[in-house]
Parts: C-alpha cells; structure tokens; sequence
C-alpha cells in the first residue's frame, strides 16, 4: 500500500519541461541579434562593400571561437549560472565573481537599450503615443511584461521566442526577395563604395562587434535546457550562422536596390521596405523593430536572471535570491533585476557602445582563460564536444582578444560626462573587487560569530 501511494505521488508530481533546440536557437539568436536593426550605423562609416566585409569576416574571429569556447564549456558543464560557474571553477572564487559582476554591470548598460528601441518604433506607427512622459511608460511596460513572461519559465519564453523570430524576419525574407529582383531587372546603379575616415571605420567595427556579441548569455539557463550536452553545441553553430546571413542578406539588398549609403541610417529599414513593397511591407518592418526591442530585452532578462541565483548558491549574495516558484523560476532574482533595469531606463548613457563592450570584453577573456585552464586542470572532464585540441583551445581566445584591445583603443576619445568612458567603465569593473572583499569579509565575520556562539 505504501509503496503504491509513493508511486501514484511520484507519477502525479508535475515534470517540468525543458528548453528544446529550436527554442534555443531562437533565444540565442535574439541574445546576440534580434535581426538586421542596428547594423544601418555601420554604412555609415564603411560604405556598402566594406560594411558586408566586416559583416562576413567578423564572425571568423569574433562570433565562431566565442561559439567553439561556449559549446566545449556548456556541454562538459551545464549548470545555472553558467560562464560565471565555469570561470569560478577554472580561476577560483575571486575571478568567479569579476565574471558575474562585470556581466551583471554590463546589464545596466545592455538592458536599458531594447526597451527604448521599442519605444523608438513604436512612435513611428503614431507618434502621439510616445511623446513626453509616456515614452517611459512604454519602457516600463516592457519590463514589467517581460519580467511576467519570465515567471513562466524558461520553456515558455524560448517557446514564445519562436513565434517572435517567424514575425520578425517574415517581412525581411520578403524585402530580400523584392530588393535582389530589383537589382537583377533593374540594373540600379550600386553603389559599392563609399568615402571613410579612420573615426568612421573604427565606429562601424564597434557596431559591428556589438551586434555580434552576447553567445555566453544562453549558457546561464543549462539547467533549463533539454539535453544540453548535444543542444547547447548545435545552438551556438545554427545561431550563429543565422544571424550572419540575416545581416549580409538584406544589407545585400539595399545595395543592390540602389540606395545611397547617405541615405541609409538608423530606422531605414521601414524607408528602403516601402520604396521596394510599399506601406504595408513598411509597417511590417516597423512592427519587426518593436519585436526586436521587446524580444531581446525578454530573452536577456531570462538569462541574466540566473546569474545572481548561482552567486548566492555561492554564498556571494543573500540566499534569500535563490527563492523559486512552482515552476522553478528564480522570481526573486527576476523581480530584483527587473527594478534595477527600470531604474536605468532614462540613463543618458545608455547607447554607449564602448562600455558595454569594455565590460563584456573583461568577461569573455575570462572565459577563454577559463577554457584553458579547464583543459590543464581537468584533462579527464567528459567533453561532449571539444573545441579542438590543446592549441587550437589557446588559440581561440586570441582573435576576439586583439578586438577587444581595438575597441579600448578605437574608443578612447569617447566620454561620459566629464569622465572619459574607458575610465568609467574601468572604474565600474574596479568595484567588483571592493565588493568581493567585503562580501568574504562579511563571511569570515559570521563564521567567527557562529563559532563563538557554539
């Protein structure tokens, strides 16, 4: 009898379901690109051909060994958390929480973007609904919303982000299809080439670098992710190949449709749509750009979120952060990070390329670093896919490295209020250490406490 009230408990004891691969494309695709907005910047300072080329050369050195590192360290150790667990792992507690933190602040930075492009379209379908105070709203609403699709799980919002990714490159496989017919019965003059200086070419490589970073975000939910030894590998390949042709495709397209670099800018995409299909492709477009924003802001709340989950299983923040509800969402750890990114909304430096990239840059060193010492600490770690050998492991690191030194150099005249921007965003990284120590000061206190106390 006891034996089969414990069975009938066990089988009516809710499963819960686990992040699928189609769903992980989706949600890595929308953590690093969201689709072709943000990358009209780059025309500006390289022209059409030079844009495609940084577009295509790009992911060689920056997006495939970031790829490669992410999906050896996610299949051989998938834990909530991720790049922060396997850099505590590989480094040591200290460099463990430097990850966090400098990914945690990069946030502050990242977040407050998404939901401001949303505002940006959503006032171009009518733009009395965005003036004054209720472009804050909106921002806001985006939040609390996301923050209420996060609570359902990370199934629902990788599920949800399928639909999201369909409805927004629909209208682009279009405006492709329309923009090369054009170019091959028209014969518009292209053109190619545009004139640049070295301050234009460097902003258009930070562009570029920005619209391709953000793969280790998928790596914090693991735990949420059906088999994430064989998922997380072809996720990381499949995404990556997506967001490189749907940002060489339709940039393809505008060349050819004959449309000047001068002419083409932030939110013209919605432009070069009704010059080439009309108002209703136009507004299709438009449509696209407030998924854009909304979509990435959610996928990246999802994986933010784990972050401070697994600094307080650490015992490097309260454990009260660790609270989960039935589905087993941190809501705690989202309804804390909600609110700090609605506090950074109206940020004046929120478009600031260079810190984020300064901050995110530290973190995926570390990553790299942590792969290697992995490899030589833990040679018998069971590897469902290996990045290559011992060399090729070193090697990884080193392209995305030389851009990160030439984003700090590229952006060295940028400032923010009377600090220059590297500086800030060095100074911002610099309270990671301040926090650790008083955090295992804080510790070491209580343990003495509790040792008095017994």
């Amino acid at each position: 009898m006891v034996v089969t009230f414990t069975f009938m408990r066990f089988a009516l004891k809710p499963v819960r379901r686990k992040l699928r691969i189609i769903p992980l494309i989706a949600a890595t695709y929308f953590m690093v690109s969201g689709g072709p907005y943000g990358i009209e910047d780059i025309l500006g300072g390289a022209g059409f051909a030079k844009a495609i080329l940084i577009l295509v050369l790009l992911p060689f050195l920056w997006s495939l060994p970031t790829t490669l590192m992410i999906g050896e360290l996610a299949s051989s150790i998938p834990a909530e958390g991720g790049f922060y667990v396997w850099v505590r792992r590989a480094l040591g507690s200290f460099w463990g929480y430097q990850e966090g933190w400098l990914s945690l602040a990069a946030s502050v930075f990242d977040m407050a973007i998404y939901p401001t492009i949303f505002v940006s379209y959503l006032a171009r379908f009518n733009p009395n609904l965005t003036e004054g105070p209720r472009a804050y709203l909106w921002s806001l609403l985006v939040v609390v919303v996301c923050c209420a699709w996060n609570l359902r799980g990370a199934p629902a919002v990788g599920e949800g982000t399928v639909g999201l990714f369909v409805l927004l490159l629909a209208p682009f496989a279009v405006f492709i299809a329309l923009g090369f017919w054009h170019g091959f019965t028209a014969h518009p003059a292209i053109q190619w080439h545009a004139a640049s200086t070295e301050a234009s070419l460097s902003t258009a490589i930070l562009v570029a670098m920005w619209n391709y970073m953000g793969w280790d975000n998928a790596s914090t939910v693991a735990q949420e992710v059906e088999n994430p030894q064989r998922n997380y590998p072809l996720a990381m390949v499949s995404a990556a190949l997506l967001v490189a042709v749907t940002y060489i495709l339709p940039l393809a397209a505008v060349a050819l449709m004959g449309i000047s670099v001068a002419n083409f800018s932030t939110g013209s995409w919605a432009d070069a749509a009704r010059m080439i299909g009309g108002p209703v492709l136009a507004t299709a477009v438009v449509a696209g750009g407030a998924i854009n924003g909304f979509g990435m802001f959610n996928v990246l709340m999802m994986s933010y979120t784990r972050l401070p989950v697994a600094m307080a299983e650490d015992g490097m923040l309260p454990r009260f952060v660790t609270r989960r509800n039935s589905r087993g969402v941190p809501y705690v750890s989202v309804v804390l990070c909600a609110l700090a990114w609605a506090l950074a909304l109206n940020l004046p430096f929120e478009r600031l390329i260079s810190i984020d990239l300064v901050l995110y840059g530290a973190s995926l060193i570390l990553e790299f670093v942590a792969l290697v010492v992995l490899r030589l600490r833990e040679p018998n770690l069971e590897r469902p896919f290996k990045a290559g050998n011992f060399a090729v492991a070193c090697a990884l690191g080193l392209g995305p490295t030389a851009l990160i030194g030439y984003a700090l150099y590229a952006s060295r005249d940028e400032r923010v209020g009377s600090f220059s921007a590297l500086l800030f965003a060095f100074l911002v990284a610099l309270v990671g250490p301040v926090l650790y120590w008083l955090t295992a000061w804080s510790q070491s206190r209580r343990r003495l406490q509790e040792t008095a106390a017994d």
